[in-house]
């Protein structure tokens, strides 16, 4: 049942989502912001999808804050991203959220070994991704996350709005009917700051260690995790 104080049941929030399936994102955002700020958030891996969300919240509500998941393996070009949406947006310390998992790499190998990406790559997601999401997110009543139907099996049934079980708040998803192209179009014609390594065939964008590029054509999902049955990080799962 929804918890953080909220009065919402899990229908009435299914049901409300139900209703913005004919929305555009825009509206989606605007309703879910209405609703639930200053305890929304949103998360952003300074990805295509993400800095979408970024330029359109900024034209709803610029208060509203992000947070992103420093694993402390991101790509140079992501932070690089990441300053020039600070920058570009005039976001102030306060609405950009750092969160990092407990463990330092070093005490990471100490406890688990050396690359454990390679040997376990959910026990590094969850210490990395899973474990410091789950603390960030206590502190609100909503998030809103970039996440497409069309990205991978896993995501086909995303809904607009909705009841997130295993993080125990509403979870927003304003872009899951849109294609690639449609991110794309967005961020071409409002000139959004983006990732330069989409320039270089990285469709999905995580850490060093497990992402790869991905040929046109390809899967683009399959450049993460290469060489394992693994597809989600464990903060999307069906």
């Amino acid at each position: 049942m929804p918890s953080h104080g909220s009065q919402e049941s899990t229908e009435e929030i299914t049901s409300w989502g139900e209703s913005f399936e004919s929305k555009q994102p825009q509206e989606v955002l605007a309703a879910a912001i209405e609703r639930y700020a200053p305890k929304i958030v949103l998360a952003c891996s300074f990805g295509a999808e993400d800095v979408v969300l970024v330029d359109m919240i900024h034209r709803i509500n610029s208060s509203v804050p992000l947070f992103y998941l420093d694993t402390e393996f991101l790509f140079p070009e992501t932070y690089t991203t990441r300053d020039r949406i600070i920058e570009h947006y005039q976001l102030k310390p306060a609405q950009v959220i750092q969160t990092k998992s407990l463990l330092t790499p070093e005490q990471q190998a100490g406890q688990y070994g050396e690359a454990l990406w390679t040997r376990e790559p959910d026990r590094c997601c969850q210490v990395r991704k899973v474990e410091p999401l789950t603390r960030v997110l206590k502190e609100f009543d909503a998030w809103v996350t970039g996440i497409r139907r069309d990205q991978a099996p896993t995501r086909a049934n995303a809904k607009m709005i909705e009841w997130d079980e295993r993080f125990q708040l509403v979870k927003v998803n304003p872009l899951a009917k849109w294609s690639w192209s449609d991110v794309w179009t967005y961020i071409k014609v409002y000139e959004v700051p983006y990732n330069s390594l989409h320039d270089q065939h990285y469709p999905s964008i995580g850490c060093t260690h497990c992402t790869k590029p991905v040929m046109p054509g390809e899967d683009p999902r399959s450049g993460r995790w290469q060489g394992s049955g693994k597809t989600e990080c464990g903060l999307h799962k069906a």
